[in-house]
């Protein structure tokens, strides 16, 4: 069994999306998270998991998004992931890749999402681009401050630095279709040394369609692609890695198991 730990179903035709997933289910894709990016989509990522089995949510404010639309409360947070459906928070981070949003503003987006974490003890997804240093060092004072907090670097291109900072602080590293491409030879060296137990695969779908499938669109049954990457690198065989990685989903989800 594989999961993917992070799709964007909503993105989705809502007509294709029993499609979606039936593909999904016959690639031994079992589960999937549908991912949160605005507190006002909560209701759809909540709707979703409702109808659909196979699905869960997390409910958030992506840190591009946090410009949009006045930044929920921690109270806020905790009340949208108030849903027996909803396993996870986020994603929230920081993206410096883009100039979408005022970096403070996404500090302290992030700041709140990680006490809702704290305080509900769901998991946090977190979106980290072209922002390690601060992402590292929020991460770090938010765990010495308020205590440890489960979380998940999502769909990761960063640093070597970030990926065993997050290990240690009790984090987990999930990678996606970038693990298969031509100019992913970091990320594959990072997914090739960290522990087995802290991994997971995911995505990011409709983005980032992995190798062989690179301009389609992307779509949870591709996942498998990228486990069979991450069981390259790491020179095991693919039930390992669907094992380890169901397991460690499991441990960081447990709503969802």
């Amino acid at each position: 069994m594989l999961i993917d730990s992070h799709c964007h179903l909503d993105t989705f035709d809502d007509a294709e999306i029993p499609d979606v997933i039936a593909r999904a289910r016959e690639a031994g894709v079992e589960r999937m998270v549908t991912i949160g990016v605005r507190a006002d989509q909560s209701a759809a990522v909540r709707s979703l998991a409702e109808r659909f089995p196979e699905v869960w949510g997390t409910v958030g404010v992506h840190p591009q998004r946090v410009g949009e639309a006045p930044l929920p409360s921690v109270a806020e947070l905790l009340a949208l992931a108030d849903h027996p459906r909803v396993v996870g928070l986020g994603e929230s981070g920081l993206d410096y890749f883009y100039d979408n949003a005022p970096h403070e503003m996404q500090r302290e987006g992030f700041r709140r999402h990680i006490k809702a974490a704290q305080i509900s003890g769901l998991p946090l997804v977190v979106h980290a681009r072209a922002a390690d240093e601060d992402i590292q060092a929020v991460l770090e004072e938010e765990h010495s401050a308020g205590g440890p907090f489960p979380f998940v670097l999502h769909c990761f291109s960063s640093g070597r630095a970030l990926a065993e900072a997050a290990v240690r602080l009790g984090g987990y590293v999930s990678f996606s279709g970038i693990i298969t491409f031509r100019n992913g030879e970091a990320i594959r060296a990072v997914a090739a040394d960290l522990p087995e137990d802290r991994l997971l695969v995911e995505t990011d779908s409709p983005y980032l369609a992995p190798v062989p499938l690179r301009g389609k669109r992307c779509e949870p049954a591709h996942v498998v692609h990228t486990a069979k990457a991450l069981a390259a690198v790491r020179g095991v065989g693919l039930a390992e890695v669907e094992a380890s990685t169901t397991a460690n989903f499991r441990r960081l989800f447990p709503k969802a198991s």
